[in-house]
């Protein structure tokens, strides 16, 4: 796995070993970041199940301002920090081990791009998604990542699907908010 574009190109990252982390496959990480590449420079990210950091580090690599990081497993946050470290993004970077639906509960910040790619078949996409909307900023978007099985709302607080890209079983969704 490594990073496609940008200012860390080609920095190869660490993953989790096992089963425990599913990594973004790299033909649906290029569809994704070619579909959102004009909405990421200067932009606040937030990487919910961050996993090894790829999404959120792929974002900074190609000019977002800044990106917290968020996974619940300190194995996982070790392997961000340490991605992070390698491709020299870790000034622009917060790296945070919690629970994804507690954090949004409890944190107000709004974020511009909001990664959600929770464990397949757990339960936690749409709870995370109806949060995430909450802490949507205006002009933003929730990219999230399936598999075919998941139907998704085509509404979620004020946001309305926006477009979905197939990558096999690998379903990219986007949402933007309503216009206005």
């Amino acid at each position: 796995m490594r990073v496609i574009t940008g200012s860390a190109r080609g920095c190869r990252l660490e993953t989790l070993s096992g089963e425990a982390t599913r990594p973004t496959a790299e033909r649906v990480k290029e569809g994704l970041f070619s579909a959102i590449q004009f909405d990421l420079p200067g932009r606040r990210v937030l990487d919910l199940f961050a996993g090894s950091g790829q999404l959120g580090i792929e974002a900074l690599s190609r000019g977002a301002e800044c990106c917290v990081f968020l996974d619940r497993s300190q194995q996982a946050t070790e392997i961000i920090r340490r991605n992070l470290q390698k491709c020299k993004l870790f000034p622009q970077a917060q790296v945070l081990t919690a629970d994804a639906t507690d954090f949004l509960r409890r944190n107000r910040e709004e974020f511009d791009v909001i990664f959600l790619d929770p464990p397949y078949d757990s339960g936690l996409l749409l709870p995370c998604l109806q949060e995430a909307a909450e802490h949507l900023a205006p002009g933003g978007l929730i990219v999230c990542e399936t598999d075919q099985v998941e139907n998704l709302p085509e509404t979620v607080g004020r946001c309305r699907l926006h477009r979905t890209h197939r990558y096999g079983r690998v379903h990219i969704t986007i949402y933007r908010p309503e216009a206005e």
